[in-house]
């Protein structure tokens, strides 16, 4: 393990020869994590540039192509953890667009509500929007309009019913 010895004492050639004499071996494992030629290639890039800053740190020489093995599969893990916080603007776009296309259905619903609301009567528009817009009881309904709970629930089964029967569905 010469190579190895000339590497820690700073000799680029010797750890350029050190890896160019496993190269395959690197680039297959680098290949099975990254899955493309080309961040194989950057990830063994990664790991010649820690090698080189590293090298002196290696305790026995003969474990320089297991310890360099070691770090090529840890900069494929930093890389695809790196590239897995990423999002592609066509990721973004889509979103972007099936949130606008699901605002835009809600507020044609909305508008389609309004419009058959308004040819109810007044006083069934009043009752269902409290009842449903606003989320009251009965009994809270009847105490602000000042009238039996009896008959805002009939009010609202009315009003539905005529709400129904404007939006084209079945009868209550």
């Amino acid at each position: 393990m010469e190579l190895v010895e000339k590497a820690k004492q700073g000799d680029k050639e010797a750890l350029i020869k050190l890896i160019m004499d496993k190269k395959q071996d690197y680039y297959k494992l680098a290949y099975v994590y990254m899955r493309n030629e080309e961040d194989a290639l950057d990830v063994m890039e990664d790991m010649i540039l820690i090698l080189y800053k590293n090298i002196h740190k290696l305790k026995k020489d003969d474990a320089f192509y297991s310890w360099s093995k070691t770090i090529l599969v840890n900069c494929c893990k930093n890389s695809l953890r790196k590239n897995s916080k990423v999002i592609s603007l066509e990721t973004v776009k889509e979103e972007v667009k099936e949130e606008y296309k699901e605002v835009m259905e809600e507020k044609n619903q909305e508008i389609i509500i309004e419009e058959h609301m308004s040819k109810l009567k007044e006083k069934h528009q009043e009752v269902i929007r409290l009842r449903y817009f606003l989320d009251l009881d009965y009994s809270t309904i009847a105490s602000i309009l000042k009238i039996p709970i009896g008959t805002v629930k009939s009010r609202i089964s009315i009003g539905l019913k005529s709400l129904k029967e404007s939006l084209g569905g079945e009868e209550v």
